[in-house]
């Protein structure tokens, strides 16, 4: 588990207070428990304070701690150890939990989080350039049979694709969440078979009443036929002609031929009622060499059949186990440390057109580590090549940044992490600017 912090200072609000509603709704949860252990109503009250504000502030750990007579460092360890409380904040309009655990990742949340890295931001508690939108990767949401899912707030959208979650993170950035239903997104009723229901469709299986009352019923209709029935016909007179006893009639003899093989067990032998490969069994018994003649050898085994998923699983053709090539989103955000080793290529030319133009040493230079992604070997280099400001980075245009990042051997990590917002921000307006746009102190 990571260790959990409180946001930066810098993000806190100097003070909390319940609203008129929650106040109540406080007392309430308090109330509940006995005199001398109001001190459990710390994770509700924390609750509320989160759906109040969106996100759970230090002034908000100190006052619940407070109004419960308990030591803040208690407060604040209950805040800290349970990750339903966000400790930064997060989109005004909607914070989206992705679950990643396996029935998702099998049914799809991988394309699920490349949606809300290309829509929102490559990073999970980065909030989007209007702060009304940011995501994370949780854990087990309760949902495994209507998976891939997401939770918003408190309703979770289930059966979900990446199409679909692409229109409701739309429709939530533009202030209309509330029109999007809950639930499965697919027209599944709840958690029945997708195909609809197979088994359990009536109440005759399940209710013994149900099934008392048709017995009654049924005995009812009987009895009634029964007394509605005319007498028997009396029986006939027995003629005094006839003998006294008649010879009773001798059973007729059993059939002659073969006896059909029993189907009550399965002894282990290659007869063909046993064996699986046929479709019925042998009308007659037959000997032990006609069997093995009549017996279908198993296929031979193939290893790349055995390795072929069926269409079925994912109506797609691809191998169980290996390399398996994904197409993502060119926008989709990769580790480092999880991307293929590419052959280096030479650098380019200092002499290129295409290389960013430098200046003289200021007097007074930027510290372009501020900048993620720029160590002091990176700034070194940077100013090799007469970059010092942060104004400088800001104008590189496109191709301007794909010479520099080919000479530092970078492929790509410089659009990815966006150098050139960065800089904007930090030359407009320093640390303070780079907090309001990306929320958070530049690493």
């Amino acid at each position: 588990m990571s260790v959990r912090r409180l946001a930066d200072a810098s993000v806190q609000p100097a003070s909390f207070a319940f609203n008129k509603e929650n106040a109540a709704a406080a007392e309430k949860w308090i109330a509940k428990y006995p005199k001398g252990r109001e001190q459990s109503a710390i994770i509700p009250l924390l609750m509320i304070a989160q759906e109040q504000e969106g996100w759970v502030t230090k002034a908000a750990i100190e006052t619940i701690s407070d109004m419960l007579g308990m030591p803040r460092i208690r407060g604040l360890e209950v805040a800290t150890f349970y990750t339903q409380y966000q400790l930064n904040p997060v989109g005004t309009r909607a914070h989206i939990q992705v679950c990643g655990t396996t029935p998702c990742m099998l049914r799809g949340s991988e394309a699920l989080m490349d949606v809300c890295r290309s829509k929102i931001h490559h990073d999970q508690f980065h909030t989007n350039d209007k702060g009304t939108l940011s995501w994370e990767e949780v854990e087990c949401l309760g949902a495994c049979v209507n998976a891939p899912m997401v939770m918003i707030f408190k309703d979770t959208f289930e059966d979900l694709t990446p199409e679909r979650l692409a229109e409701i993170i739309d429709l939530y950035d533009a202030g209309k969440g509330a029109e999007v239903k809950p639930g499965p997104q697919n027209g599944r009723h709840g958690s029945e078979p997708a195909t609809g229901l197979t088994t359990l469709t009536s109440e005759k299986a399940i209710l013994k009443s149900t099934r008392d009352k048709e017995a009654r019923a049924a005995a009812k209709a009987a009895k009634d036929a029964a007394a509605a029935a005319p007498a028997a016909a009396p029986a006939a007179v027995v003629s005094q002609a006839a003998p006294a006893a008649a010879a009773p009639v001798p059973a007729a003899p059993p059939a002659s031929g073969p006896v059909a093989p029993s189907k009550s067990s399965k002894p282990k032998t290659d007869a063909p009622e046993t064996s699986p490969a046929l479709a019925t069994p042998s009308p007659v018994k037959v000997a032990p060499a006609t069997e093995k003649a009549a017996s279908v050898r198993a296929p031979r085994h193939s290893a790349a059949n055995a390795n072929q998923a069926s269409p079925e699983v994912e109506a797609v053709s691809k191998p169980r186990s290996g390399p398996k090539n994904k197409a993502e989103p060119s926008a989709a955000f990769k580790a480092p440390e999880t991307k293929q080793p590419v052959a280096k290529t030479a650098k380019p030319s200092l002499d290129d057109k295409s290389r960013p133009a430098g200046i003289e040493r200021p007097a007074t230079v930027d510290d372009l580590k501020l900048i993620s992604g720029v160590g002091p070997k990176i700034e070194g280099i940077l100013h090799s090549l007469g970059i010092y400001t942060f104004a400088q980075v800001a104008a590189w245009k496109k191709v301007e940044r794909e010479w520099v990042d080919g000479y530092l051997n970078f492929r790509g990590r410089i659009e990815r992490d966006d150098w050139v917002k960065q800089a904007k921000a930090l030359a407009k307006g320093g640390v303070a600017e780079y907090i309001r746009v990306f929320g958070k102190k530049p690493v």
